[in-house]
């Protein structure tokens, strides 16, 4: 008889007190007493295979059929057959066929047809956007905060307080009416602005006046970064003072985004906060850092900026003056809106952000109908956008056109259209634009 003392002994020896050792050890002594058992001719060990690894092993197999070389299907289907492996008494020539199954499924491989078939699968899918009930939507009062916003209802109790990331691309003002609704499965954000419907002036008693410093440039290393102006060139003034404002980098957190020398950020403080005088410091506050692509170094950044300005004065303007026209840039949240600000100043013109990424109609309309000339910039504006501002622009018979580039050269062009009332797009044709003398 075949002496099994040993085995079971190194077995047992060498079985952890984990679920799978212990699992392994079982079926290792099941196999161990079966073969003791063939010596006495009496089977006491059931030979059945588990079916319900069977039943894993053929549904991981279609799997793997279906998509070859994927790795939960190779991972299901090799599991199964070590399991079926442990087996007791199993026929000699269906193990070796599972032992070569196993090695095959080891080796396959994603095909490049069935990496195509699952773009193109992809592809056809229809992308469910998630539908808002715009009539569930409440209407609020819009209270601006140093950073983000309070909504309060007519009652003026503040129900939901909003983060500057969820309305800094709205524009939003102390005294817009909203329509919002809660949000319930965000535990990060407390509401939803849906659309802007009005505006009501409130007075100083009722909300805090907030002055803004935009496009502030952080200067210095880190640890010691201060600000004293913005990209324009205009200095930081505190009731009428120039200061230069140390920064602490963790003054920031809402974003991922560190604070560095070239950063571009927004500044805002209370207007009536007692710290301005003896610490500013405490009292202002970093409400937007702009994500740009900065270069490799501060150096090149400087270069870049400083052959921008002089490619931006050094061309020769045309007979154009726009007599102080409100002049909306339909450019989107981009950090090129600052510098084509500065074309329309230098044609006497007032230069407006137009936020055309967002592409929500109401907002769009409600910047629009008050402006003069509107210049679309399509290298950054939102397809449905475009028709949207052209649609305005006619319904409030706003002057138009559009810039197909984020060039100078090709702004100044459409500023030129739209004011002497020549075709929007310039296309092939040949257009005249007259040089000032």
């Amino acid at each position: 008889m075949f002496d099994y003392r040993n085995n079971l002994k190194r077995i047992l020896n060498q079985t952890a007190g984990d679920e799978k050792s212990l699992s392994n050890g079982l079926a290792a002594i099941k196999l161990i007493l079966g073969m003791a058992d063939e010596a006495l001719g009496e089977p006491i060990i059931s030979t059945q295979v588990d079916y319900k690894q069977v039943g894993l092993f053929l549904r991981g197999l279609i799997a793997l059929i279906k998509n070859p070389g994927d790795n939960h299907a190779k991972n299901n289907t090799l599991k199964a057959i070590r399991q079926i492996l442990l087996t007791p008494k199993l026929e000699i020539g269906l193990r070796q066929t599972l032992i070569d199954l196993s090695q095959a499924v080891k080796a396959s491989q994603t095909t490049k047809e069935t990496v195509n078939k699952k773009v193109f699968e992809q592809a056809l899918q229809k992308k469910i956007t998630p539908k808002v009930d715009y009539r569930k939507g409440k209407r609020y009062i819009v209270v601006r905060l140093l950073s983000g916003c309070d909504l309060v209802n007519d009652s003026k109790r503040c129900v939901f307080t909003l983060k500057e990331s969820q309305i800094h691309s709205l524009n939003l003002k102390s005294g817009d009416i909203v329509e919002a609704l809660p949000v319930e499965d965000n535990r990060n954000y407390e509401a939803e602005i849906l659309r802007v419907v009005g505006f009501r002036q409130l007075s100083r008693m009722e909300v805090d006046q907030i002055s803004t410093f935009k496009y502030a440039v952080v200067q210095g290393n880190s640890g010691h970064l201060t600000i004293s102006h913005n990209i324009k060139g205009q200095k930081l003034r505190i009731r009428g003072k120039s200061i230069t404002l140390s920064v602490d980098e963790s003054k920031f957190e809402e974003k991922n985004i560190p604070l560095t020398d070239g950063s571009i950020v927004d500044l805002a403080w209370y207007d009536g906060d007692i710290r301005l005088k003896k610490n500013p410091t405490e009292a202002i506050e970093i409400r937007w850092i702009y994500e740009l692509d900065q270069p490799a170094t501060m150096s090149k950044l400087k270069k870049k900026k400083v052959k921008q300005i002089e490619q931006a004065t050094e061309m020769p303007k045309l007979a154009l003056n726009l007599h102080y026209q409100r002049v909306g840039i339909a450019i989107g949240n981009n950090q090129n809106e600052a510098l084509l600000e500065g074309i329309v100043k230098r044609y006497n013109g007032i230069p407006i952000a137009i936020d055309a990424f967002q592409g929500k109609k109401k907002i769009i309309e409600q910047q629009i109908k008050n402006l003069d000339i509107v210049i679309l910039v399509t290298a950054f504006a939102a397809h449905d956008s475009t028709w949207n501002i052209s649609e305005f622009t006619s319904k409030y018979n706003v002057k138009f056109a559009v810039s197909s580039s984020k060039g100078y050269q090709a702004f100044e062009r459409a500023l030129y259209r739209a004011e002497m009332g020549l075709p929007a797009y310039e296309g092939n044709q040949t257009i005249e634009y007259k040089k000032a003398n």
